[in-house]
């Protein structure tokens, strides 16, 4: 007999730099698969500062990933248990949320990143998010097959949308790029394309150039 129980849970975040009045963007940036946010933060480096302030929240399930030892990676969510991992990563995601944004200016833009398996949480996050935001971009990721298109569609009206990969990311191949052609027709928006010369990491010129545009 499978049963569920309802228990307090504290998990961490991490920020790169105090909101402040001068605070103008914030951005909340997923990691990926066997990633952690300590060391994921420090990739967006080139763009944080006292305007820009990066927040970047961590998988809840941690693992070694090599043996039983070494280096740690975490993830979303597995396909084992995988509704309630995330109704789990959602109720944590909105925590965070209610702890960054207490208090800041609804003048302050708000930025929503995934990247890689991080495109598939921040889509279903941002599918049922309570505050507005102004930007989505997936990075070397993708839209999950199983949301809420029209839903998501509706959400994404009037924001920015963008999908960025690499030219040599070994994870993205033809048929996973008409796989997402299909998927994203189904959101009836527009959604701007930027292609890299790279692998399977962010992109820190890319992410300068949505800044700009």
């Amino acid at each position: 007999m499978r049963k569920t129980v309802d228990f307090q849970q504290k998990a961490v975040f991490y920020q790169s730099e105090p909101i402040s009045s001068a605070t103008k963007e914030i951005w909340f940036v997923l990691h990926g698969y066997g990633q952690l946010p300590q060391y994921f933060i420090r990739k967006f480096n080139s763009i944080s500062n006292k305007n820009r302030v990066i927040i970047a929240p961590g998988g809840l399930s941690r693992f070694y990933l090599e043996g039983f030892s070494g280096r740690v990676g975490s993830t979303w969510m597995t396909k084992e248990e995988r509704l309630l991992d995330i109704e789990n990563y959602i109720s944590y995601l909105n925590s965070v949320a209610d702890e960054v944004l207490s208090g800041v200016s609804k003048d302050v833009k708000i930025t929503l990143l995934g990247f890689s398996q991080g495109s598939a949480t921040v889509c279903r996050w941002a599918e049922k998010l309570y505050f507005h935001f102004e930007r989505l971009i997936l990075h070397s990721g993708a839209f999950p097959p199983d949301i809420d298109f029209s839903g998501l569609g509706d959400k994404l009206k009037g924001k920015e949308v963008y999908m960025l990969r690499g030219t040599d990311d070994e994870f993205i191949n033809e048929e996973r790029k008409k796989e997402q052609s299909d998927l994203t027709k189904k959101l009836n928006i527009e959604i701007k394309h930027i292609e890299f010369d790279g692998k399977h990491d962010i992109h820190p010129e890319s992410l300068k150039e949505i800044i700009e545009q």
